[in-house]
């Protein structure tokens, strides 16, 4: 097994802890065990609690940097498409273990310098959002709703439900169409 994989399945297996026992839990022995592995292994990859949550939040800030990216560049309609792929993958393509954005709860928790990365890029996101070719304010307020389903669901504090959330996200599609 690569070190890369061995990574990605400590990193998810922090992300399983924080996800299914809360941001207290995640200790360095707690991801070791989920991973199925020592101490002593998962220390050789990240040397310390914080480096292992900057591992999960840096991951996560790199996939969903690559899949807008991705998005934006096979969009052939330029206005809106920025706004347009933001909506998309954060409705339908984020980060295939959805307890990898317990990793944000975590940074929160552990060291909040270490939500930098998506800070940085969500500064970038809404400068390309505002100068996307639609009007910048509704630009805004579709990111913001697409920000707020996605937060709800994170923080586990209201899900809209499946048929809903597919018609807000026909609907902020739209607008961002217009």
């Amino acid at each position: 097994m690569g070190r890369n994989s061995r990574k990605m399945e400590i990193l998810n297996a922090a992300s399983r802890v924080v996800s299914e026992h809360g941001i207290f839990d995640l200790t360095l022995e707690a991801a070791a065990k989920e991973a199925g592995i020592s101490k002593g292994g998962l220390l050789y990859h990240f040397p310390s609690k914080e480096a292992l949550v900057k591992g999960m939040v840096d991951h996560l800030t790199n996939n969903y940097r690559q899949k807008i990216a991705d998005n934006v560049t096979a969009d052939p309609n330029d206005n809106g498409k920025w706004t347009r792929s933001y909506v998309d993958v954060t409705f339908n393509q984020t980060y295939q273990n959805k307890d990898m954005n317990s990793g944000l709860l975590a940074a929160k928790a552990v060291n909040e310098k270490l939500l930098d990365p998506i800070r940085d890029l969500y500064s970038e996101w809404q400068e390309e959002i505002e100068n996307d070719g639609i009007d910048p304010t509704k630009a805004t307020i579709i990111r913001l709703a697409t920000d707020g389903i996605w937060l709800a669901e994170l923080f586990d504090i209201y899900h809209i439900g499946e048929e809903k959330k597919e018609i807000v996200y026909k609907r902020l599609i739209e607008w961002a169409n217009e």
